[in-house]
């Protein structure tokens, strides 16, 4: 079994220090390690390889809030995600065996392309839609708000314009519909807004949660799911009042988008005025190469390409860490980690060598 010696060494967590790193205030003090989640085998995965919660029962209530919060210390996070909970999106899902090492018993799960619960004005009116004024909501927030370590915080996930647009309908029927139902598409639109609203303004009332975290798939490997013009009408205008209100309470914006936004970059930046851009994709930019373009504006995150991090050996995966820090960590605005996220086919002990090859880093003199 491989020997982490940058994952023995203890870990201070600093917020603050996270936060000045992204607004590229300078380049920080140490490498910073942000994911956008980890699946939760590979939770399961590094618990299990370094005892991790040998002390809480897993008959705990709070047992999976106590394992996020243990594995994001471990691994290096500043912070822990907490969001709105028991408001449910009802989408038309189709499962198929999980072939992952640490696969899931109830298989893999994805959207049906073709048709969502809402294709016509009958099913808008009666679709279930979520109430983000539950009144349990936020009860996993107030829990962590007490419960977090001090030196960590909390960030919040929210606004998924364009993915909800897609579920909702199915990909096939919204294409259609931005030609003959675009008034439904709008309705659709304005439901989606008026819940990330809400949902991002209860988030803002905890203090502890220090940014807000647009999570918004807008792409394909060679450009976006929907027109550039619609893009900015269905999905740009609500990410830019969340990013207002995120600034107006003192918080970053952050995003998440995988595929091809060379389309609207500039606009998500001088417009939309995100903080910072998560998910890449060598086949669509390498990281690397960012930074000496958009990079110069906004925060990168992320960056170790998922499929290089899978079929890559140690070694080439502790020198692709250190060539990017080599770049992207000059001047701040950098924060290690996996291309998108750390799904349970990652093989965990290459995720690990990122980790740990982070965790070693010295920036060159």
């Amino acid at each position: 079994m491989p020997t982490y010696t940058g994952l023995a060494r203890p870990h201070q967590p600093d917020p603050d220090a996270l936060i000045a790193n992204i607004l590229r205030r300078g380049t920080p003090a140490r490498v910073h390690h942000m994911e956008l989640f980890h699946d939760q085998e590979i939770r399961d995965a590094i618990c299990e390889r370094f005892d991790l919660m040998q002390d809480v029962k897993p008959e705990d209530p709070w047992y999976r809030q106590k394992q996020i919060i243990r594995v994001n210390r471990f691994v290096g996070f500043d912070h822990v995600s907490a969001n709105l909970v028991d408001v449910w999106w009802p989408f038309n899902r189709l499962a198929t065996e999980d072939t992952a090492a640490l696969s899931r018993e109830d298989g893999r799960h994805y959207q049906d392309e073709h048709q969502g619960p809402i294709t016509c004005w009958e099913k808008f009116e009666r679709y279930p839609w979520p109430d983000p004024y539950t009144a349990s909501a936020t009860r996993e927030l107030e829990w962590y708000s007490e419960n977090v370590p001090e030196d960590m915080c909390l960030v919040s996930h929210t606004g998924h314009f364009s993915e909800f647009l897609t579920w909702l309908m199915g990909y096939e029927t919204l294409c259609y519909a931005l030609f003959d139902q675009r008034d439904l598409v709008q309705a659709i639109h304005e439901k989606i807004l008026a819940f990330h609203k809400v949902e991002v303004r209860r988030c803002l009332e905890f203090d502890r949660v220090r940014m807000v975290w647009g999570s918004d798939d807008m792409g394909f490997k060679s450009g976006l799911m929907i027109s550039p013009d619609d893009t900015r009408e269905f999905v740009l205008s609500g990410h830019k009042q969340l990013a207002a209100m995120a600034h107006d309470a003192g918080r970053p914006y952050l995003l998440h988008s995988c595929g091809n936004l060379r389309d609207v970059i500039d606009e998500l930046a001088d417009d939309v005025k995100i903080d910072a851009k998560h998910s890449f994709e060598d086949t669509i930019e390498d990281v690397r190469e960012v930074k000496r373009t958009y990079g110069r504006k906004i925060a990168l995150l992320g960056g170790i390409d998922v499929d290089f991090l899978c079929r890559a050996d140690e070694a080439a995966i502790r020198q692709r860490v250190r060539d990017t820090l080599d770049i992207c960590l000059p001047g701040g605005g950098y924060c290690l980690g996996s291309g998108n996220s750390v799904a349970n086919y990652v093989p965990l002990d290459n995720y690990l060598a990122m980790v740990d090859e982070g965790r070693l880093y010295s920036a060159p003199a």
